[in-house]
């Protein structure tokens, strides 16, 4: 097993957390590079439901070491509740299986306030965040002024530094959006009520890695959201606030890229989108409405329902040539039984050009006219299928096809979401 990336191939939604709960039998450690709680990863395990939201996925293998890098912004409320839900179903969470980065951004009360109130007074030109305050946390991060998990130890740094993030905060609380100013000792006692949980997991991650590696571990890095969510390469401006590409795996974390050797893209069989943002191939018709039940497309973390359409070749060209994919685990296949016909964008339709990937032009996705191959469909259910062999015809056609379209083999498909209903080749 090499230290492998696993990083969403779409818009996010892939079924990450599954890929990187099945590559944890083989490896030491697993690491969450960037992102927040904005982002949500489901896993099931002989029919038991995990839903994670910034604990990496291979907390629910016993032995595994777990950790949250400096490139990920933490909201510790969150992050308190999410480890007591997962200590009532027997996981463990304590500092022998997680920690967390001295380094980590923490998100704190007046990110999310402001989040939202800023998405609240967008009206229709929001961007559709998930209102957790990951975007002003980031700002403050890359404006010199953020809170860091490392500041939870000394409290006098802590109340500093909430001072000051507040004078400028509740400027903008009071004058653009007509709210009461916070007050600064009310949002160092929210924060501080997580100090007990979270100071006994605060460690140096870039050492712990090293620790790893000189014992002969392998590692994994986990990547939340999608890459064409990524804040300098996806569909800006909406997209995420954070660098979802597997080169951040590096920064995020705190190693060096020679440590980085395998990089695993996570695909639908088809394609979905959560917010606001263009979406060439999406379907308003029965047909999305069709996919969005069969697959269940609602938000892990916000139960929002996913758009839905057909797959996209010129996103997952993109996505190879971004992060160099090695090879591509394709989820849900399962989904797309049933259908007569299955549709694939193989290229798009721009200002009189047909192009393969997408155009870098400002806003221009949403100007593209995506140009479809049919391929035919299969009525089987695959769900019980345990090898590529027990596929139908039709569906090895279209797996092969995808593989033929992006120019990256397709090592793994999942027909179903238990950690069982998984095929490799």
């Amino acid at each position: 097993m090499a230290n492998t990336v696993v990083v969403g191939a779409q818009w996010g939604d892939e079924g990450k957390g599954k890929v990187v709960d099945l590559l944890s039998s083989d490896i030491q450690c697993v690491v969450r590079y960037h992102g927040g709680n904005n982002a949500g990863h489901t896993v099931i395990v002989d029919g038991k439901k995990v839903i994670l939201h910034l604990v990496p996925s291979g907390i629910l293998y016993p032995n595994m070491l777990c950790l949250i890098g400096n490139g990920v912004v933490l909201d510790p409320v969150s992050f308190d509740e999410e480890l007591t839900l997962l200590e009532k179903q027997g996981i463990d969470v304590s500092a022998k299986r997680l920690r967390v980065s001295l380094k980590t951004q923490l998100i704190m009360p007046y990110h999310r306030i402001l989040d939202q109130a800023r998405e609240a007074k967008a009206g229709h030109g929001k961007i559709g965040t998930t209102g957790r305050g990951i975007g002003p946390c980031y700002e403050d991060k890359a404006g010199r002024c953020g809170v860091r998990a490392a500041d939870l130890k000394d409290p006098d740094i802590l109340m500093r530094k909430i001072r000051a993030a507040l004078a400028e905060k509740n400027a903008l609380f009071t004058t653009l959006y007509g709210m009461e100013p916070l007050d600064a000792r009310k949002v160092f006692d929210e924060v501080m009520r997580s100090a007990p949980r979270m100071l006994p997991l605060l460690t140096d991650v870039s050492e712990e890695l090293e620790n790893v590696w000189k014992q002969g571990g392998k590692v994994l890095f986990e990547g939340a959201q999608g890459i064409h969510l990524d804040v300098d390469h996806g569909t800006y401006p909406f997209v995420t606030s954070s660098n979802a590409v597997s080169g951040n795996a590096a920064t995020g974390s705190g190693i060096a890229p020679a440590h980085l050797e395998r990089f695993v893209g996570i695909a639908k069989a088809y394609i979905t989108r959560v917010g606001s943002g263009p979406f060439p191939t999406e379907l308003l018709d029965d047909t999305g409405e069709a996919l969005r039940r069969k697959g269940g497309e609602y938000g892990a973390t916000t139960g929002r329902p996913r758009r839905c359409g057909w797959q996209d070749a010129c996103i997952l060209r993109e996505s190879a040539r971004l992060n160099g994919l090695t090879d591509i685990a394709l989820t849900k296949l399962d989904v797309l039984s049933g259908f007569d016909e299955i549709l694939c964008c193989v290229a798009y339709e721009y200002e009189g050009r047909r192009v393969q990937y997408p155009p870098q032009d400002s806003e221009c996705l949403g100007r593209v006219k995506p140009i479809y191959q049919a391929f035919p469909g299969w009525k089987e259910d695959i769900g019980g299928c345990r090898s590529w062999e027990d596929l139908p015809a039709n569906a090895r056609a279209y797996v092969e096809a995808l593989e033929q379209l992006s120019g990256v083999h397709i090592s793994i498909v999942s027909v179903g979401p238990d950690r069982g209903q998984t095929l490799f080749r």
